[in-house]
């Protein structure tokens, strides 16, 4: 007996490419949100089942592959992707979306790098934004990178262990203030350890189980995942002098954080400084217990909860 498929997929030809969207719908009445995935380069599709298939969702919502990452990659492989190319797309895509959904605004859902991307939207463009989501926010990636390493330092150092010690110690600096392949075997390394003391995304068994069972991907979807940092090697160039606190803090549409307690990556403590002096028409912290860099995953129950209460607070606008 086959079961009902609860989303659709599509390419549609935006900015000049074919994007890949899955679209989670619901009531053609309900707001719609446009999840922003991390990275760069790394789709976020493939765990969406996870998190929107659950009864009383009262939203829809949209994952999309950017250009150089996931399915739109694919597509497009000669296309290399840099912020203001990325930033037009999502513009268009936003544009795209109002007319399919027929909404004056969506809501922006941005993840990790997705936040990057999202929080210059919502100031830029006010007037397509129905609210903006943080989660796992950055601020200053390089900031970001010092305090969780010194938080992954002090959990290595306080569970003892020899091995990640050495580790750590053979790392050497970190963070710098540039990108190259060397800095990216670093990151990588710092990656691995934060996702064992539950502070960043585990890479490993969590996301491999996810992926097999994610019903939109298959074998050749592994390609643009592993091979996504060199095609996005100028996106991560420009990722490195990043400062959000230097675009400003004034935005004219409500404004939310959903951050993991834990988050070592996009540590707390600095995106939840900047929160502090954001002024928006409203805004709230949510903060998810249990949970580190990717909230939806680690801990999905509140989560929604966090969602479902902002989407609400849309509803009663």
């Amino acid at each position: 007996m086959k079961t009902e498929k609860t989303y659709t997929e599509e390419y549609a030809l935006v900015a000049g490419i074919e994007h890949y969207l899955l679209h989670y719908k619901s009531k053609p009445e309900d707001p719609v949100l446009l999840f922003i995935h991390g990275g760069p380069g790394q789709t976020e599709s493939f765990f969406a089942f996870v998190v929107e298939e659950y009864a009383g969702r009262d939203y829809n919502i949209v994952y999309y592959d950017q250009r150089g990452a996931g399915k739109t990659w694919l597509k497009n492989k000669k296309s290399k992707p840099d912020t203001e190319t990325l930033k037009n797309d999502l513009l268009e895509i936003v544009l795209y979306l109002k007319r399919e959904y027929g909404k004056e605004k969506i809501g922006i859902l941005g993840h990790s790098w997705g936040s990057v991307l999202g929080s210059m939207f919502a100031l830029e463009h006010p007037e397509h934004t129905l609210c903006y989501i943080g989660c796992g926010q950055v601020i200053n990636i390089v900031d970001n990178e010092r305090t969780g390493y010194a938080i992954l330092k002090d959990a290595v150092e306080k569970g003892g262990n020899k091995k990640d010690i050495k580790k750590l110690d053979k790392i050497g600096e970190y963070p710098t203030d540039y990108f190259d392949m060397k800095a990216y075997r670093k990151i990588g390394q710092i990656r691995s350890l934060q996702g064992k003391y539950g502070l960043a995304q585990d890479f490993g068994k969590t996301v491999i189980d996810l992926w097999r069972r994610s019903p939109v991907m298959g074998t050749k979807d592994l390609i643009p995942f592993m091979t996504g940092i060199m095609v996005n090697m100028q996106l991560m160039r420009e990722l490195m002098s990043f400062d959000l606190r230097k675009k400003g803090n004034r935005y004219q549409v409500p404004v939310y954080y959903v951050l993991g307690e834990k988050d070592g990556q996009t540590p707390i403590e600095i995106s939840t400084k900047y929160f502090e002096e954001v002024q928006a028409p409203d805004k709230k912290l949510y903060l998810i217990p249990d949970a580190g860099h990717a909230p939806m995953l680690d801990n999905v129950e509140d989560y929604r909860k966090a969602i479902g209460e902002i989407v609400g607070k849309m509803q009663g606008s």
